[in-house]
């Protein structure tokens, strides 16, 4: 099941209602929250796609290369590709929401960096694929090639001539038709490979489209984690000083209740002397 089977209708939804920060019942949207969600759990478990494909990558080139090795990195190859690419479109809708509080534009911009990260580390072991596919396909068009030579001629005469050319024709008979069947693998393959090319110039773009648009919060995203950084310290200091107001007080509290202590010692010593 590919990428695009599971993917939900309602991703694309769009917010049909909006709250201003002017409402006293203003709320962050949910629409928002909900959407980014489903956004980051999809991008979580596309980190899945990107080990496996790493795994059957490393096999290729080596002894353990088979048709199914290749058919695997393929498959991973093409559904991690659509699903960055329906990601990346979800995260410049978010890039773009409209009337988007700081905690959103936050939250936007963590998700933008998230996305940028695994999709680099995507592109990095796609483009190790490719080299290693037409590393591949090089050497079998290469050794296809040298096997494709003509045979020699034989010599002789009678019926021994004709039977010997009989044989011949049988075994360049055969090779033809394993060179016919390594021709269209190879064929195969090359066309494998420029679908691997053409999917890494797509995700360029939408890599390029996105670290624009997350470039242009940056500055934003700066101020607001300065801001909560700052908003955490001045919480920690107020905490310490309401703490340390707390132990004056309680200091205070205990003198003031000896001071009384004493005061009503030195009042029952006085009225007992005049008593007395």
């Amino acid at each position: 099941m590919s990428f695009n089977d599971r993917r939900p209708a309602d991703l694309e939804a769009q917010p049909t209602t909006w709250r201003r920060q002017d409402d006293p019942e203003y709320q962050d949207d949910p629409e928002f929250t909900e959407y980014t969600t489903r956004l980051s759990d999809k991008l979580f478990s596309l980190t899945s796609n990107i080990s496996r494909l790493s795994n059957q990558v490393a096999l290729l080139g080596t002894k353990k290369e088979t048709d199914r090795v290749r058919e695997r990195v393929q498959d991973l190859l093409q559904e991690t590709g659509d699903g960055f690419k329906e990601i990346g479109e979800g995260v410049k809708k978010v890039q773009s929401w409209h009337d988007m509080s700081p905690s959103q534009k936050y939250t936007s911009g963590k998700l933008g960096q998230e996305f940028r990260a695994s999709l680099n580390e995507f592109q990095a072991i796609q483009k190790q694929a490719l080299q290693k596919q037409k590393a591949s396909a090089s050497a079998a068009r290469t050794a296809l090639d040298s096997e494709a030579g003509p045979t020699a001629d034989a010599s002789g005469g009678g019926s021994g001539q004709q039977q010997q050319l009989l044989q011949q024709d049988q075994i360049r008979l055969a090779d033809q038709s394993e060179v016919d069947f390594q021709e269209s693998l190879i064929v195969e393959r090359e066309s494998e490979i420029r679908n691997i090319e053409q999917s890494v110039s797509e995700l360029n773009e939408l890599f390029r489209d996105v670290a624009t648009m997350i470039s242009d919060q940056g500055n934003m995203l700066d101020t607001i984690d300065v801001n909560v950084m700052n908003t955490r310290d001045d919480t920690r200091n107020a905490d310490q000083q309401l703490r340390t107001a707390s132990r004056h007080q309680k200091s205070a509290r205990g003198k003031a209740c000896c001071l009384l202590v004493i005061l009503a010692i030195i009042l029952a010593v006085v009225i007992l002397a005049i008593v007395l």
